[in-house]
């Protein structure tokens, strides 16, 4: 690591401390040369392996923008979106791989996905896993529905007024 103020090609690090989500490390360094002190900050690098075998960075607003058109007039927010590709790329984080293809992040994409927007998902996965009939539609909303069949309902609270 160079040296900021004086170039020095060296640097010795003082302290290292975990970020609060995890993924990175700030080490507050100093030059044996000229004594300044500087911060840096350490982030294992995520790449994505693109179907033509381009290797390219990871990146959180790719993932925004692939599923915005997804929920076009959708009551789905920036914020909303922002979570979405954060739990995206925790999720890929966790995998332990420094490389992912792009058709594993479509995959990671479905679930947190589903759980925003069933509208979103469905118009998604439409276009991700290439349905190209009525038939793979019926199947993706016949899943959804037998889910929501088995999913517990909500414990009912002090006020609700069931009749």
């Amino acid at each position: 690591m160079h040296c900021p103020f004086c170039r020095n090609p060296d640097s010795r690090v003082i302290d290292s401390r975990t970020s609060d989500d995890g993924l990175s490390i700030r080490r507050r360094r100093q030059c044996p040369k000229c004594g300044g002190r500087f911060s840096t900050v350490e982030t294992a690098s995520l790449n994505v392996i693109k179907r033509s075998g381009v290797v390219e960075p990871f990146s959180r607003e790719k993932v925004m923008s692939g599923v915005r058109k997804a929920c076009q007039g959708r009551p789905v927010t920036d914020a909303d979106l922002a979570m979405l590709a954060q739990q995206v790329e925790e999720a890929i984080r966790q995998t332990g791989s420094s490389q992912i293809d792009a058709n594993e992040i479509g995959l990671s994409i479905l679930g947190p996905l589903r759980e925003l927007d069933e509208v979103a998902y469905l118009r998604f996965a439409s276009v991700y896993q290439a349905f190209e009939s009525l038939d793979d539609f019926d199947t993706a909303i016949a899943q959804l529905r037998a889910d929501h069949a088995h999913r517990p309902l909500p414990a009912s609270g002090a006020g609700d007024d069931v009749q």
